[in-house]
């Protein structure tokens, strides 16, 4: 089939976030905003001296942890340059003053990072990882109520009044006002982003790596499959085109549901939008908004276009694998130089962007190329994978307070509060934070309605795992204890320890105990007294509970 299309090439790079970019908003002939985990919104104009670049005019700052949707607020009265609404995994919206680049607005009432704005005339309406979809006028809730089961990753408004949401339960519902008049179910992961298509319907991004059209009675218009990995965002152009953004490090250009296109970049692409004339703006995890374009006018100069082909190859380099090894850590062609030590003895080396074999020859006293090396397909689609483990899902967790986003693993099998456990010991976290991270999993991987396993015991305590707000549970008759250290019948060696430090810690432990006559009574468990001396000193070194003297 012969499609008429011109290649997107690069038109300009807009640098100045410090991590990833991660949100777009087209603002009208204004510019564009950006967001990022960097905890700022930044507004970008044309740059009138060379008409193909643009320029940053403003950086918002107020967000305490990173920023994600946006929606742009058209020049009217009380804005009269316009207005930038931003929502942040601190769960606030912020509303900007374009001109003064000031809040003029706080929105609190999200439990959990919002997730997706839109404008509904006046009003603004969020969604959010907390399930609730809340609509705000004046500065105030007018309206909240939960939309779906499971977190709500996007919204989107339709030029006849409805609103469309996408969720984690992996369908997509249609709202007039605070009803849903239509359900649509197709997808086999969380549904990540929508859009309008004009005069078609609904699109839709997953997380299963395809791309959908549905007209708005919930049939399947379109799949679109060439992703290999989460797609994250999705838009349309009057054109007819459309364009998708994805953890696979590309944009893809889609036409009559053929991808024409494939725009690599070197990290995620988080987001993905169209301008108004046809340019595409892209948000890449490594902090650069770049523009891509058709009009041959506007396409970057050669110098600009080698540092973006040089930066990509550096970065496909650091991540191909041959043969289970990373290409940056194979030797190049002077390892050729050296013999083999037997027939047949293979090598692979790099050679440009590929690892190539070669087999020593004993004959001829040479190496024999034998062919370039693969891995076999992508198979990340539905698993995620952290350090070299896979998992059905690695969350992005941002505690906020200036610390580093942290890796979260998890697969559907596990006990999320034996994973929460085990996860912020290992991070030095408090353990108060537990039910929190508990909710973020279970809302991030589609489990809202988890049901603990009644026969869980807590790699910690031995017992059942706590769930918050569950029943308490019937003492019943206590099984008589059993230690698996105590009593010691041999020798137990420390090589290093602060002997004077445990001994005093132990002496006022034991004068607590006396100083009590209702704890030491005949009655006390003498076993358990034994557990504790044994076991307190070795947790308090270890866990630095407080400081030895």
């Amino acid at each position: 089939m012969d499609i008429d299309f011109k290649e997107y090439q690069l038109r300009c790079q807009l640098r100045g976030h410090e991590d990833d970019a991660r949100g777009i908003c087209i603002c009208g002939n204004a510019g564009i905003a950006t967001s990022s985990r960097d905890r700022t919104v930044r507004f970008w104009t044309v740059d009138e001296s060379q008409k193909r670049e643009y320029m940053m005019s403003k950086i918002l700052l107020g967000h305490t942890s990173f920023v994600g949707p946006l929606a742009w607020i058209s020049p009217n009265d009380e804005f009269p340059e316009g207005g930038i609404i931003s929502g942040g995994m601190d769960t606030l919206l912020r509303v900007w003053n374009v001109a003064t680049g000031e809040t003029v607005q706080m929105l609190k009432g999200h439990k959990l990072q919002v997730t997706g704005i839109a404008l509904d005339g006046s009003d603004i309406v969020s969604v959010s990882v907390d399930c609730t979809l809340r609509r705000w006028r004046g500065g105030q809730q007018v309206e909240a109520w939960e939309a779906h089961k499971s977190a709500i990753q996007a919204v989107v408004k339709l030029p006849s009044g409805e609103l469309v949401t996408g969720s984690s339960d992996m369908a997509l519902k249609l709202w007039k006002g605070t009803t849903c008049i239509q359900t649509f179910l197709g997808h086999s992961d969380t549904v990540r982003g929508v859009a309008f298509m004009p005069e078609l319907g609904i699109l839709s991004a997953s997380h299963d790596g395809s791309i959908r059209l549905w007209a708005l009675s919930g049939e399947v218009l379109m799949e679109m499959v060439g992703h290999t990995s989460i797609v994250y965002s999705v838009d349309a152009h009057v054109s007819g085109l459309i364009v998708s953004a994805s953890e696979d490090c590309s944009a893809k250009i889609w036409k009559d549901g053929v991808c024409v296109q494939s725009i690599e970049h070197p990290g995620c692409v988080w987001d993905a939008k169209f301008l108004e004339n046809g340019d595409v703006v892209t948000a890449c995890s490594d902090g650069v908004v770049r523009i891509w374009t058709v009009d041959l006018n506007k396409i970057a100069d050669s110098v600009e276009l080698d540092s973006f082909a040089t930066q990509l190859s550096q970065y496909k380099i650091s991540r191909k694998r041959v043969g289970g090894l990373k290409l940056e850590d194979l030797p190049g062609l002077e390892a050729l130089r050296t013999p083999g030590t037997s027939d047949g003895q293979t090598k692979i080396v790099r050679e440009g962007d590929n690892g190539v074999a070669y087999s020593w020859n004993m004959r001829e006293q040479n190496w024999d190329k034998i062919g370039e090396v693969v891995d076999g397909p992508d198979d990340n689609m539905k698993t995620s994978v952290l350090d070299g483990v896979q998992y059905d899902h690695v969350f992005d967790v941002d505690i906020g307070d200036g610390e580093p986003i942290r890796k979260l693993p998890y697969n559907r099998s596990e006990n999320p509060y034996d994973v929460a456990d085990k996860w912020l010991l290992k991070e030095n976290l408090p353990l108060s934070y537990r039910q929190q991270i508990v909710e973020f999993i279970l809302q991030n991987s589609g489990q809202k309605d988890f049901t603990s396993d009644p026969l869980f015991r807590d790699p910690y305590t031995g017992s059942s795992a706590y769930v918050p707000g569950a029943p308490s549970r019937s003492p019943g008759v206590s099984p008589k204890p059993s230690y698996k250290h105590i009593p010691k019948k041999g020798m137990l060696a420390f090589d290093t320890a602060q002997f004077d430090g445990i001994l005093k810690k132990m002496s006022d432990f034991n004068n607590t105990l006396l100083s009590d006559p209702v704890t030491f009574s005949c009655e006390f468990d003498y076993s358990s007294l034994c557990m504790e001396l044994f076991y307190f000193p070795l947790l308090c070194m270890a866990r630095n509970y407080f400081t030895f003297p």
